[in-house]
């Protein structure tokens, strides 16, 4: 799968600015990281997924068990656009701006995916068939 051909990466690592090493964990203590509550939505085997809201700000947060099962998600997320910041285990999805204010507390890197997807209009900020509410 050709992940990294059509996202670009918005902000590496840390260049001098006040972002943290990035966050490892599990959902919750990502959540609690980032200052917001997260409501369960998917709970399998290999990804955790919930969406997480703090009141000025929605993000959806995904964790995985493996590398794999998160590069093929980035890859199918590519798809439908968006912005996204990835660090080891976890993507969290979400608006530029949110996702900008996020980096601060959980690090990792800021990709937009290209939006390759021929759905008009559909899954705006959203990945892998999510939609942001």
């Amino acid at each position: 799968m050709a992940m990294g051909v059509l996202l670009a990466v918005a902000g590496c690592g840390s260049d001098g600015d006040d972002t943290p090493d990035t966050a490892s964990g599990s959902l919750e203590q990502l959540a609690a990281r980032a200052r917001c509550r997260p409501e369960v939505q998917t709970d399998a085997a290999e990804l955790r997924q919930a969406t997480c809201d703090n009141g000025a700000r929605h993000y959806v947060f995904v964790t995985f068990t493996n590398a794999r099962g998160q590069a093929e998600w980035l890859d199918e997320a590519n798809d439908y656009g968006g912005t996204y910041l990835v660090g080891t285990s976890w993507v969290a999805v979400g608006g530029a701006q949110d996702i900008s204010a996020l980096r601060k507390r959980l690090g990792g890197t800021v990709v937009a995916a290209a939006g390759m997807h021929g759905h008009g209009g559909g899954h705006q900020g959203g990945g892998a068939g999510m939609e942001m509410g």
